[in-house]
């Protein structure tokens, strides 16, 4: 089969490999579709990944498709089955897992190589994150759940209340799924309030203020319900816009979502004394980043690194994709055949596309 590897920065093949058979407790899909992701995009860059893949490695984790073969043992699937498949696992039976801190799982089973074919789906995996996807809802969007659950995960993680200013930075595909589930979060809270105290108030329940680099992606946020967007370009001191927003006291919330250690720095001094920063985005290995002690101990400051998702989630994501409440199509750039695979990572470098459905079959 035709399959994506990964042997380095910015090397990646299209190469004939075997096809997979599955063993037992696995089953083999053919991918219908595969959308590119910004995990994906570092990961091409860097050459690597600290902890899901090291090259030379097949490559690609979202994926949605249908099964054409089932290993010994596999009951609850039949051939023809569309499913979603998570790009991990976690064991179950770990101290992190008897406490359901799932992604914290040291055993966690990562699957990659969703750049294909076809693809085999570890036991693990087919037992814990195996969805059916429902029969109308495209692929494209289907094959977002990996990454709606590990924002639906930081979501819950970041202490979001009624009427809070959350800052997301970083308007790349996670940081705008964060800007539609907040914004989406908004209008759940409206829904439940009584018109007349809607009608006495002039804001959202949730106010979001997305700050990124390309104002295209900025207008997408817009139509996801950001509140404000900003480009950083044009700014010379993001911390100084936060407080001018929020009365002089910095956002209620802080979601970093670029993966750059300087930006993680910019979120932790956006945030208000008491605030909650999420710092969501995985940096590169071995960076750090400098705090003030006097600020995180004196304005009692949370800070968060959120990683990944959880069984949970990931079901989650799926059932938000097919209520089809919140368009996330929009995040969807194109559609190209894996021989164009190349191409959609230098897009996505250029800052041309955010997400790329590839569709092996066409």
């Amino acid at each position: 089969m035709l399959a994506a590897v990964l042997y380095g920065q910015e090397d990646l093949r299209l190469e004939e490999v075997a096809s997979p058979t599955p063993a037992a407790g696995e089953v083999v899909i053919q991918v219908g579709t595969a959308t590119t992701c910004g995990t994906d995009l570092k990961v091409w860059r860097r050459g690597g990944h600290a902890r899901m893949l090291r090259p030379p490695t097949l490559f690609g984790h979202e994926v949605v498709g249908e099964i054409v073969s089932l290993g010994e043992g596999v009951t609850g699937w039949n051939i023809g089955d569309r499913v979603v498949a998570n790009n991990s696992a976690p064991c179950m039976t770990c101290f992190f897992c008897r406490r359901r801190e799932y992604s914290l799982c040291p055993n966690l089973t990562f699957n990659n190589g969703t750049f294909a074919e076809y693809l085999k789906i570890p036991a693990p995996i087919v037992q814990h994150n195996l969805l059916a996807v429902p029969p109308d809802l495209p692929n494209a969007l289907a094959s977002m759940t990996e990454p709606l659950a590990c924002v639906l995960h930081g979501v819950a993680r970041s202490d979001v209340q009624p009427a809070d200013r959350v800052v997301v930075m970083g308007d790349g595909a996670i940081g705008l799924m964060f800007v539609a589930v907040l914004a989406a979060f908004g209008r759940q809270e409206a829904r439940g309030k009584r018109q007349e105290e809607m009608n006495s108030t002039s804001r959202l329940p949730v106010e979001v203020f997305l700050f990124g680099g390309n104002d295209r992606r900025l207008q997408i946020g817009e139509q996801l319900g950001a509140s404000r967007t900003f480009n950083y370009h044009q700014l010379s001191d993001v911390p100084t816009v936060v407080r001018d927003l929020t009365e002089g006291w910095g956002a209620d919330v802080v979601i970093e979502a670029t993966g750059v250690p300087a930006v993680w720095e910019s979120a932790i001094a956006c945030g208000r004394p008491g605030a909650t920063i999420n710092l969501f985005g995985g940096c590169p290995r071995d960076t750090t980043i400098t705090i003030s002690t006097e600020q995180l101990h004196y304005n009692e400051l949370t800070l968060k690194g959120v990683f990944h998702n959880t069984p949970g989630y990931v079901r989650e994501a799926l059932s938000v994709l097919a209520s089809r409440e919140i368009p996330f199509e929009r995040l969807i750039s194109d559609h190209r055949p894996l021989k164009d695979l190349e191409q959609a990572f230098q897009d996505m470098k250029n800052r041309q596309a955010i997400k790329v459905a590839i569709e092996p079959g066409t």
